[in-house]
């Protein structure tokens, strides 16, 4: 096949090799996986329901709820809802969801990053975080009793606060890591960064899983300008972790 033309005969090899690392990690047979990008309409013109190495993954580990978090070497971004329109992300930021990533966050940056008491920055899903109400009342209803109740139960959170003011330093200073309503709410400030250097971490799940922070890029394949930087990075971060994790 020409690059940007992967053949849907290779789908099945491809689900059964990954289906073997899930299996290896949690048979203890792996310390880690680290994946690579993956073209998921390929899979799915070969008849398998996919939507990504995320899901996939999960469902595999017993159909767990997996948040991603996206980290360079300065800030971590972990996001509520992750590939979805724009239009279907009011819908999907529901209380049990925003609390769901805010616990599993709180719980794998303590257990895997070894960070006693992390401090979390969370954005509104609206401008201004909502204004009051004015420019939309998800803030009010949704974010900030959710809030209120985990800051109770003794997680730091700071917020809601506007996303636009989120990534400032003033903003970041002291925080272990920000938590995004959206996919692209969060990642551009944190690939406009970084971009090369950033690794994709997924928590909430029984084995480490680390992956590149980018996509099939099928325009550079073959012209000597596709670098590595991402897989070096995820590769050298589940080790770090791995090890950190063996050490206890």
């Amino acid at each position: 096949m020409v690059p940007g033309n992967p053949d849907p005969a290779n789908a099945d090899h491809v689900l059964a090799a990954l289906r073997r690392a899930v299996q290896g990690c949690r048979e203890g047979e792996f310390a880690a996986l680290v994946t690579g990008p993956v073209h998921k309409a390929t899979i799915n013109r070969a008849g398998h329901r996919f939507s990504g190495h995320t899901e996939f993954i999960a469902a595999e580990c017993g159909g767990l709820r997996p948040v991603m978090m996206l980290m360079s070497p300065e800030l971590r971004v972990a996001l509520v809802t992750t590939h979805l329109p724009l239009s279907a992300v009011p819908a999907a930021v529901t209380a049990d969801s925003l609390r769901h990533v805010l616990e599993v966050v709180h719980h794998d940056l303590n257990s895997r990053f070894g960070i006693p008491a992390p401090r979390l920055l969370v954005c509104g899903l609206n401008p201004h975080a909502g204004e009051q109400g004015y420019l939309g009342r998800e803030e009010i209803e949704i974010i900030e009793p959710v809030l209120d109740t985990l800051r109770r139960a003794g997680l730091d959170l700071t917020g809601p606060v506007p996303a636009d003011t989120a990534f400032t330093p003033e903003s970041l200073r002291g925080m272990d890591a920000v938590v995004a309503m959206y996919h692209d709410q969060g990642l551009p400030p944190l690939k406009a960064r970084g971009f090369g250097d950033i690794v994709n971490v997924t928590l909430g799940l029984p084995i480490l899983r680390t992956s590149v922070d980018h996509g099939t890029a099928f325009s550079l394949a073959g012209s000597g300008r596709a670098r590595a930087d991402s897989l070096r990075a995820a590769i050298a971060c589940a080790g770090r972790l791995s090890r950190r994790v063996q050490a206890e």
